[in-house]
């Protein structure tokens, strides 16, 4: 019953993001050459609806699947870790022309080349995970 839940979750996050455009490659173009603020537009409503969703959350004490109860630990403020990363995702992110959520919706859609992109995102995250001690935190 739960995996169900998770697939319908799964199949409704495809059906925003396809509507939105946010899986079209002209679309995420356009907001990397800054000619449109259709992207923005949306990164913005995602930002400002995951602020008040984690405010709601902290302040009713809601509970996880599990029946724990979620809470925000206070990560420390590292920049340099920042900027990497955030330029190793914004890279990967304009050659594809697409984020990583979205590429599931992709596959959906029947574009079965972005396995590759999908692929290479798990080879780099193995490569971080190998890789997690000698870097910047």
């Amino acid at each position: 019953m739960r995996l169900l839940k998770y697939l319908s979750v799964g199949i409704l996050f495809g059906i925003v993001m396809t509507k939105s455009e946010a899986v079209s490659w002209f679309r995420i173009q356009e907001m990397f050459r800054f000619q449109s603020f259709h992207m923005y537009g949306i990164i913005g409503v995602a930002v400002v609806l995951g602020a008040l969703m984690h405010l709601y959350i902290k302040k009713s004490n809601l509970k996880n699947a599990a029946g724990e109860l979620i809470q925000f630990a206070d990560k420390p403020s590292t920049y340099k870790a920042s900027i990497f990363g955030g330029t190793f995702f914004g890279l990967g992110w304009a050659m594809t022309g697409a984020c990583p959520g979205p590429l599931y919706t992709l596959v959906g859609h029947g574009f079965g080349i972005i396995l590759v992109v999908i692929a290479s995102a798990l080879v780099g995250t193995l490569v971080y995970g190998m890789l997690r001690s000698r870097l910047p935190h």
